[in-house]
């Protein structure tokens, strides 16, 4: 199967350069310069190396989508980029309705525990957001988003090891006038989106942003008719942009989110059991057999939903200092609240059932100093600082998981802790055309990472009389870390270049956010990553046709995996651990291809392909050396499909009166996926194809657009993540993509 996909990327490379020489060999044979000229496909600018260029000319690994690709996409929220970027998966979090899952090339941080940093780099505006959690953003206000592919050592705000997911919200100087959009949709899907721009003078831009998104629960409790996974968020931005003269720019951005959605709730897919202390254990639930049918319990009340409070300020100045000299910086000040239940085991008992509670609060400062010689040299210098403060509240009910023989033993645990990071950091990059048509580049970063962590945890329960002491302590550490990147690219005519490059990646060490005894106080040390890149990117001289293709070859080191075991079984009341451990290194290779055809005038072809060999080349686990029988634990590498593809086809009328009708549609495939560190076979994933289809009408002057659409048009039931916590009564439970949801909106611009 792998020889397969690898076989279809080659040969549909080979088949894009075929097609490029035929369209060079007649571009300049077309009598209709016009029509040739409006059939063309449209050249993206993007920001991977801090500065406007060509996504063609760029050696950078990067997928980028402006406002209507996002539309065509239907991509409502950040985790529709879903099956358009190769070789990445980006998905909601697992049981939450606010956090994202994102992984790049096989590498990144599923859990949104506050002790792990992202191994996905999100930023908006080019701020950097610290927490996975808010960071399921909806894309109301967006000019552009970039996929960065590979590691980010040298170049962005904050280190990174998969990638980065870059948004940017549109520039009140760049979108004048205004529109106003109301969709409405199955599961009783209602939206409002508007926005509004106008100059106020010649230096003065103001814009604001607005949504009001609402949709029904897709899950249901079979027992009380409760609804679940739905959502319900308002959110809004206010941008003034600001300028003098040609020399200095600037912009001031007010964010605010707010969520009170239900419960985010999976399935059971292991058996979920009871612990006997008089001996045994006692089955409570046994997993539902055949296909998921969104129907699940919950021990929680009615109010123990999962709210959000995201809010922030940034502020974004520009210099031009001379013809070879431009500063730059940016200031931010971020505040993430939540007050999540979560029912980690999804059912009816009270075992895996917590609340957390986060107050975080986010200062970062980046100032750059950009060099261009107006011919064969650039370069970045910048300085990068980050103060974060993560204090929160969480609680632990598992009424059901000991007993007595017939007598049930209350337990409630209380966690009260406190996380402090702070990061530093300078970095160098340069771009040197050394000799016609070769250019190196090559940079430098170093990072300092220092974190305090504070943990107070008391556990109560009728065995002991509520008298288990209290466990408090204080960690502290730091770390340091130098990322290097050398790259070489050769532009082999006008609408062709290659590229290698060698770059390293590192995400800071941290410490096991869920100790609960004085022996699992520990740290855990950074992560780093090699990828070794080679690239061709190419577009037809009719610019009719563009494809980019990339390989790489990834060391990764020192992964960072949170396992579950049971450490005491003999004690009156088991302590199940959940340790953190630098267990893993990876060898992940891949092959990506993206490619785009303008076929004739109104019909556009694209298609996006990755093939990831990811596997580990060692997993040192010190409960597969106790147990023999899990040797096969760590066979596959979580959230790293074989293969990930999707091919898109859009068709344009235009209609008499000069409206222009859209049809269009996509397919996407993904391969095997696993969704936990440990391979539980229930939460595996197989190979499954999703498909959506849309349609839209603009009226001739552009004011009204009128658009329907379907997702999931199959209804396909397939898993997107998962929780494992083994130990506490066989906690396996997958959350599921939406079943086939649809939809209209009417949009009037003016």
């Amino acid at each position: 199967m792998k020889r397969n996909h690898l076989s279809l990327a080659i040969g549909l490379t080979l088949s894009l350069v075929a097609l490029q020489a035929q369209a060079q060999d007649t571009a300049g044979t077309d009598e209709n310069s016009s029509q040739a000229t409006a059939a063309t496909l449209d050249t993206i600018e993007v920001t991977a190396r801090r500065r406007a260029e060509s996504i063609d000319k760029v050696p950078v690994a990067v997928s980028a989508f402006g406002e209507d690709a996002l539309r065509d996409l239907q991509a409502t929220s950040i985790d529709g980029l879903q099956g358009a970027v190769p070789n990445m998966n980006i998905v909601q979090g697992r049981g939450s309705s606010n956090s994202v899952n994102v992984f790049i090339r096989g590498i990144g941080q599923p859990d949104a525990l506050q002790t792990f940093d992202p191994g996905v780099g999100m930023y908006v505006d080019d701020v950097y957001y610290s927490r996975i959690n808010g960071a399921l953003f909806s894309l109301f206000d967006v000019s552009q988003v970039e996929v960065l592919r590979g590691p980010q050592g040298t170049l962005y705000g904050k280190n990174s090891t998969g990638g980065a997911v870059k948004i940017t919200t549109r520039n009140p100087f760049d979108d004048q006038g205004g529109s106003v959009e109301l969709t409405a949709g199955n599961f009783g899907r209602i939206e409002g989106r508007a926005y509004i721009s106008d100059q106020l003078s010649d230096s003065v831009a103001m814009s604001l942003a607005a949504a009001r998104i609402t949709r029904d629960g897709y899950v249901t409790d079979p027992v009380t008719g409760r609804e679940f996974n739905d959502e319900d968020t308002s959110a809004g931005r206010l941008k003034i942009a600001f300028r003098a003269g040609e020399t200095f720019t600037g912009s001031v951005a007010l964010d605010y989110t707010n969520q009170d959605n239900a419960l985010t709730l999976g399935q059971p897919v292991a058996p979920l059991y009871a612990v006997n202390l008089a001996g045994g254990i006692n089955i409570l639930r046994l997993p539902t057999t055949g296909e998921y049918d969104f129907r699940t319990r919950t021990s929680f009340g009615p109010g123990q939903g999962q709210k959000m409070t995201h809010k922030g300020a940034a502020l974004n100045l520009q210099w031009q200092l001379g013809e070879q000299w431009q500063a730059k910086s940016i200031t931010a000040w971020r505040k993430l609240d939540t007050a999540s239940y979560i029912d980690i085991d999804a059912s009816e008992f009270e075992l895996g059932d917590v609340f957390v509670g986060v107050d975080q609060r986010q200062v970062s400062q980046e100032l750059q100093l950009q060099y261009d010689n107006g011919s064969n040299l650039q370069a970045i210098f910048g300085l990068y600082y980050m103060d974060e403060q993560v204090p929160s509240h969480q609680e632990a009910y598992a009424d059901d998981f000991l007993r007595f023989g017939a007598l049930p033993i209350s337990f409630l645990r209380t966690i009260d802790d406190d996380l402090s990071n702070k990061s530093v950091a300078g970095f160098a990059h340069f771009d040197w055309e050394f000799a016609p048509s070769w250019t190196l580049a090559a940079g430098l970063r170093y990072t300092k990472d220092s974190k305090d962590y504070f943990r107070t945890t008391s556990t109560f329960s009728n065995l002991l009389g509520n008298a288990n002491p209290a466990l408090a302590f204080t960690i502290s550490d730091s770390w340091t870390a130098l990322t290097p990147s050398l790259g070489l690219q050769k532009a082999f005519s006008d609408n062709m270049m290659g590229y290698v490059s060698a770059n390293r990646g590192y995400k800071a060490g941290g410490f096991n956010g869920r100790a609960n005894a004085a022996t699992e106080i520990s740290a855990f040390e950074p992560e780093f990553v090699w990828t070794y890149e080679a690239g061709l990117k190419m577009r037809s001289d009719d610019g009719r046709l563009t494809g980019r293709i990339a390989a790489f070859h990834s060391q990764y080191k020192d992964f960072q995996a949170r396992v579950s075991e049971i450490i005491n079984p003999n004690d009156p009341i088991p302590n199940f651990a959940f340790p953190v451990l630098n267990a893993a290194e990876l060898a992940i290779d891949g092959i990506e291809f993206e490619g785009v055809a303008r076929l004739g005038e109104g019909t556009l072809l694209s298609t996006q392909l990755g093939w990831m060999n990811a596997r580990y080349k060692e997993f040192n686990d010190p409960r597969v050396v106790v147990n023999p029988a899990l040797a096969n634990l760590h066979d596959n590498v979580p959230f790293s499909p074989d293969f990930t593809g999707r091919i898109a086809l859009q068709h344009g009328f235009e209609l008499p009166g000069g409206s222009l009708l859209t049809i269009g549609g996509d397919v996407s495939h993904r391969s095997e996926t696993w969704l936990s560190v440990d391979n539980a076979p229930g939460l595996r994933q197989g190979a499954y194809t999703l498909a959506g289809l849309y349609a839209g009408w603009d009226s001739a002057d552009g004011r009204w657009e009128l658009r329907t659409g379907v997702r999931n048009l199959t209804d396909e039931v397939y898993k997107t993540d998962g929780q494992e916590f083994s130990s506490i009564g066989g906690i396996q439970t997958a959350y599921y993509g939406a079943p086939r949801n649809y939809y209209a909106s009417l949009r009037f611009n003016f």
